[in-house]
């Protein structure tokens, strides 16, 4: 199967398939994001998405001649059972996720089959990725319904970049946390490279879930996850514009208008354009518009409501109940307010063409998008594209991702009738003029970032992010490397292999004791066997106390520093740094105890050169809010440059500045003129470490993070597999 250099991945392709009395009739979607895609100059790509007929309905012959020719059409289509597309797309995907997301929680529901069906169609679509990705593919997932492919690409296609875009609102994580697979969804999200919203405020929710669920911060919209950057972002996604304003400049265009102002009869149109959802405010809107007729009898036969509704799940009861109670309210106002010649609203439930709904657009006086909550909303967009003849305003609900874009619109609070009445009142009043300017500047805004804009923007930070570096795959020792270093190990005269110890020799462990933290059997025989060989020297680079790595390490030869170089222990002798930390101790101690004893899980550590809070066994949202303050509160009493403040792995470090690693590095540099250098640590601490060796030797970072070193392990046990490997070269 041919193998493509991009892909973009969602629920739905820009072309589908439905089988009818046995034959196969193919459909070409023009919707917001087939635009932005077609709009690209993307070579060598494809689009992964369901055909659009369940799986059961086709035979072999069937699914050979979709593939065959979708393929015309750059796509790669996923074939699922209808009871997967039930399960998964009209189940986890819009009866979980879709209320979640909006907010809607008490319409959420939580079923164990649901979520099976999300994890299998995930897996189904990962595979048919997989079959058309080259190793090196940028892939660009799209939406809710497949938050967790990031993640599975990740684990197939290492070497890829991968983007998400979600398309609706990322919660808050106090509505989030109702999630049963909270954790899941976040996991699955965080095996991209970038992560985009609409808006900030949607990234900001999502960064937040991260840190409370798995323990990540947010650093200036850059999260640091298994050794990766990943960037958070927000790409308010646009329409094209171009396509809108072309179409209200058209001869069909104004043959409609002519025929809608015959039937409007001069009366003032407020115009609203929703699919049937519960998240679109519908009721709330007829209750204002309600109330503008009670409140201002002058409108009565003067201003007419039309609102177009279109079909979405109509087998779904919950849609039902809103479509009838819709249908009742537009009843009772008519009724209620209605003349022999003017109904106050006219209502559709059902699609209307392109060219009439732009026609619309340009003619009506007031545009009415109050959603309770959106993640964009491109009909306001629209409206405003469409607005190349005439005047009009825009009354925009403030839960729309749309309202930061469109600050001249009349902001309202979807959730009171009355602010949308009082918005409707002064539209009606607003001067042509004062319509006009808004209209203007929010068109120029338009133009400037539209859908081709937006998805060139998101492209583009996927170049950057592959041509960033410092990911796993760019940094592991492959076979030619491997070779070359015990080539380079075997030769060498003066042998020099610089180790940190806990997160590089041995597991991190929630006990401060000496017991607890002891090297294993295999570590402790394999850095003897090492050390018997005069030609290498061992030296064991530690924040822990002298007297503990003293005991550790008792009757092997190795050289120490402790406390991060406080005390260095080169020849057999300990020395250490002068230093005036011992007379600032008490005041830094009282704060930590403070914090101790407020967090429940934290510990401190006290060390003759710096004092460690500790804090791995606390919950995470709680453990970053206090790390936090007491960062700040430290660094309010210490005094000039003297004494730093660190963080690091589940720990906030107050030691001075002179003592750090780097300097050990260069100590033992000088005495021992290596010709060999190996050097391998997991945390901040041994960053210094790396940067004062610079090019020389081979660098290993154990873990996670962004690192100076030249290469990187997952794990502790690679790093002594290599180690035990050269111990034999040796024999």
């Amino acid at each position: 199967m041919t193998k493509y250099s991009f892909v973009t991945v969602s629920n739905r392709l820009p072309i589908s398939v439905t089988k009818k009395d046995g034959k196969l009739i193919y459909n070409v979607s023009n919707g917001g994001l087939a635009t932005a895609m077609s709009s690209l100059d993307l070579y060598d790509a494809v689009w992964v998405g369901w055909c659009g007929a369940p799986s059961d309905d086709l035979t072999a012959k069937d699914k050979a001649e979709i593939k065959q020719m979708f393929a015309k059409h750059g796509a790669a289509p996923v074939f699922l059972t209808a009871e997967q597309v039930e399960m998964y797309y009209e189940g986890y995907s819009n009866d979980t996720l879709w209320p979640l997301f909006h907010y809607f929680q008490s319409l959420a529901k939580y079923n164990g089959k649901y979520w099976q069906a999300y994890e299998e169609v995930n897996k189904i679509f990962m595979r048919v990725i997989k079959q058309v990705a080259e190793p090196s593919a940028k892939i660009w997932v799209h939406d809710y319904h497949l938050m967790l492919i990031p993640s599975m690409v990740r684990r197939e296609l290492p070497q890829s970049v991968i983007g998400f875009f979600l398309h609706i609102p990322f919660p808050s994580f106090e509505i989030f946390r109702l999630l049963p697979e909270r954790k899941e969804i976040i996991e699955g999200l965080l095996g991209a490279d970038i992560v985009g919203f609409h808006v900030y405020d949607y990234g900001k929710h999502f960064s937040d879930s991260c840190e409370r669920l798995v323990g990540l911060r947010d650093d200036n919209g850059q999260m640091e996850y298994e050794g990766r950057i990943i960037r958070v972002a927000s790409y308010p996604i646009g329409i094209d514009y171009d396509k809108f304003a072309k179409q209200a400049h058209s001869i069909e265009s104004k043959r409609l208008q002519k025929d809608l102002k015959a039937k409007f009869k001069n009366r003032k149109l407020i115009l609203s354009v929703d699919r049937l959802d519960y998240s679109k405010g519908i009721p709330e809107r007829l209750e204002a518009f309600r109330q503008l007729l009670e409140d201002s009898p002058q409108y009565i036969g003067e201003v007419e409501l039309m609102m177009i509704a279109m079909p979405s799940r109509t087998e779904v009861e919950t849609y039902q109940k809103l479509r009838d109670q819709i249908e009742q309210t537009v009843s009772r106002i008519n009724g209620t307010y209605g003349t022999a010649h003017w109904a106050p609203i006219s209502y559709q439930f059902q699609n209307r063409p392109f060219d009439e709904l732009v026609a619309l657009y340009d003619l009506a006086d007031i545009m009415l998008v109050t959603p309770l909550r959106d993640g964009m909303n491109l009909v306001a967009k629209e409206y405003i594209a469409s607005k190349q003849r005439h005047s009009g305003v825009l009354v925009l609900s403030e839960m729309t991702g749309a309202i930061d874009e469109m600050p001249e619109a009349i902001s309202v609070n979807p959730n009171s009738a009355r602010s949308i009445t009082t918005a409707l009142n002064d539209a009606l009043q607003m001067p042509r003029k004062e319509q006009m300017k808004r209209i203007k500047t929010m068109q120029d805004r338009l133009k400037t970032y539209d859908v081709k804009a937006w998805g060139k923007s998101f492209i583009d930070d996927m170049y950057l992010a592959e041509a960033g570096g410092n990911r796993p795959a760019d940094m592991r020792l492959g076979a030619e490397q491997h070779q070359s270093l015990v080539n380079d190990f075997t030769k060498s005269t003066r042998k020099l292999l610089i180790l940190d110890y806990d997160g590089t020799l041995k597991p991190f462990h929630a006990s401060p004791t000496i017991i607890a933290g002891f090297p294993s059997l295999r570590v402790r025989r394999l850095l003897k066997k090492l050390s018997l060989d005069e030609s290498v020297t061992i030296a064991i680079v530690s924040g822990r106390p002298r007297k503990t790595l003293q005991i550790w390490f008792r009757g092997i030869r190795v050289e120490i520093a402790a406390e991060h170089g406080a005390w260095t222990r080169y020849d057999g002798h300990w020395r250490k740094i002068e230093n005036t930390f011992r007379k600032v101790k008490k005041p830094i101690r009282d704060i930590m105890n403070q914090y101790v004893s407020r967090t429940a899980g934290s510990h401190m550590e006290e060390k003759d050169y710096s004092l460690v809070w500790h804090y791995r066994n606390v919950e995470h949202g709680l453990a970053y809010s206090r790390a936090s303050k007491l960062v700040h509160e430290l660094s309010e009493i210490l005094p000039g440059d003297e004494i730093d403040v660190h963080e690091g792995d589940k720990i906030i470090e107050v030691k001075p500045s002179v003592v750090n690693k780097g300097r050990v590095v260069e100590e033992l540099l000088r005495a021992h003129d290596p010709d060999f250098i190996l050097c391998a640590g997991d945390d901040y601490t041994d960053e210094d470490m790396f940067e004062a060796l610079g090019s020389n030797g081979y660098t290993f970072k154990i873990g996670e993070g962004k690192t100076k070193a030249k290469f990187r392990f997952d794990t502790m046990s690679e790093i002594v597999d290599l180690l035990e490997h050269l111990s034999t070269e040796k024999d």
